[in-house]
């Protein structure tokens, strides 16, 4: 056999001597799923930046737009628990179409209603359809590339949910000051239709679905998981340790999206009225989180790999202190000036980003296995979703008596209790009951 056929292991290939066919594989398969969770962000940010014009338009005071954005968020975090569940039962293939296609039309929807009772309705089925995304697109993912390049690539990989909510926003922002916040939902909706097209073609859930070899590594998630081979469809077979740290995650994940969302959800209707800026340069200028996140996830993804072997949480931690000190700089500053608030919230994304993505894509594969990434990432989303939740009812309220800076105390103390979260991590992990 001349030296040129000789099979390629997958798990050790070098990008020289890989298959071709696995190569570009692995390239379209993280182009779909990048397209796909960006995707999904214009079908969810719209209504976000729409909160000044609804407000405006139909007189819905703060703790009402609160209150719809609650229906949102609690049918996105139930969802991600049965999503967790639905992708390890059926593959993430089939959940991240379903749930593309489904938010695609109920973000049309938006647009041909200004009844409160159908947009808590469409809310929730958008909620349902949009919890697939990141564990459905992490599941995926995990089956085509090896852990000693996974933070790597995760890095890259989730700068999506940045370039997604830059792009989202500026589209949203865009359309909302030419023909108003209906046109806003239909432009997001066209988009993530387009995604799911391509995604159709070029998405599979592993090697082995397209004649390939499966990628090889240790299924060992910490000290006592269960061996891939040994897990049932409906278990992950996991040890206490191992729940006890996708917990740990999850909980972690409570607090940095809380901060998250906050920014996110609020940003446009504080700068329209604290900043009195017009509600499309109120939509632009809070792309800056988003915009500060990209560098920083892909260089806390590249340092976890090059300086940090494999360490996900170490990094994190670095980061999120640094996301504490913006919180901090935030409730001393951002009130002061225009200047002062863009420059808090850019740091913050810079901070932030990082870990957030660490922490739910590349360390959610190794904490619960390849086998059961749906499901952790699932669990640790859904559990970070709660804290999106808590954000949007309680700043709302706050927010209907103008407490700028109890909002900025509260994202202060949660970046505290983040850092917490990790530090605990790292104990465990000296003591070898984390492999993180």
């Amino acid at each position: 056999m001349h030296p040129s056929d000789q099979p390629v292991d997958p798990s050790t290939a070098s990008p020289v001597t890989m298959d071709p066919r696995l190569r570009s594989w692995r390239r379209r398969v993280f182009a779909a799923t990048w397209l796909s969770y960006a995707g999904f962000y214009f079908c969810r940010k719209p209504f976000f930046i729409a909160k000044p014009a609804l407000a405006e338009e139909l007189s819905w005071e703060p703790s009402i737009l609160g209150l719809l954005g609650t229906c949102y968020l609690v049918a996105y975090a139930a969802g991600q628990f049965v999503a967790g569940w639905a992708g390890t039962r059926w593959g993430p293939r089939i959940l991240l179409l379903a749930g593309m296609l489904v938010s695609v039309g109920a973000n049309f929807t938006f647009g041909l209603t200004n009844s409160f009772g159908m947009f808590a309705t469409f809310l929730i089925i958008n909620g349902l359809a949009q919890s697939t995304g990141w564990s459905g697109n992490v599941g995926s993912m995990a089956r085509w590339f090896r852990r000693d390049e996974r933070g790597t690539v995760m890095g890259l990989w989730a700068t999506n949910y940045q370039v997604g909510g830059v792009a989202a926003n500026t589209l949203a922002a865009w359309v909302l000051g030419k023909w108003g916040f209906q046109a806003s939902f239909f432009a997001g909706s066209i988009v993530l239709l387009l995604v799911w097209a391509f995604f159709l073609f070029n998405q599979r859930n592993a090697p082995e679905d397209v004649g390939l070899p499966a990628i090889e590594e240790d299924e060992t998630a910490s000290e006592g998981a269960v061996k891939e081979s040994t897990r049932s469809t409906w278990s992950p077979g996991w040890s206490r340790q191992v729940w006890t740290n996708v917990l740990l995650v999850g909980v972690f994940y409570f607090f940095v999206k809380l901060v998250r969302y906050a920014i996110w959800s609020w940003t446009p209707l504080l700068l329209a009225r604290d900043f009195q800026l017009d509600l499309d340069d109120a939509g632009y200028l809070s792309t800056l989180f988003d915009l500060g996140g990209i560098p920083g996830v892909i260089f806390a993804g590249w340092l976890s790999d090059r300086y940090f072997a494999g360490r996900r949480v170490l990094i994190s931690f670095v980061f999120v202190v640094g996301m504490g000190c913006s919180c901090l700089a935030l409730y001393t500053l951002g009130t002061t000036s225009l200047g002062a608030f863009a420059v808090c919230i850019t740091v913050l994304g810079f901070t932030l980003y990082g870990p957030d993505a660490l922490m739910t894509g590349a360390a959610a594969i190794e904490v619960g296995s390849l086998r059961a990434a749906t499901l952790a990432a699932g669990i640790i989303n859904g559990l970070g979703q709660i804290g999106a939740i808590t954000q949007e009812v309680l700043l709302g309220a706050l927010l209907d008596r103008g407490g700028v800076l109890e909002v900025f105390a509260i994202l202060l103390v949660s970046s505290v209790a983040a850092i917490l979260c990790l530090g605990i991590l790292l104990i465990r992990n000296r003591r070898g009951l984390a492999d993180l």
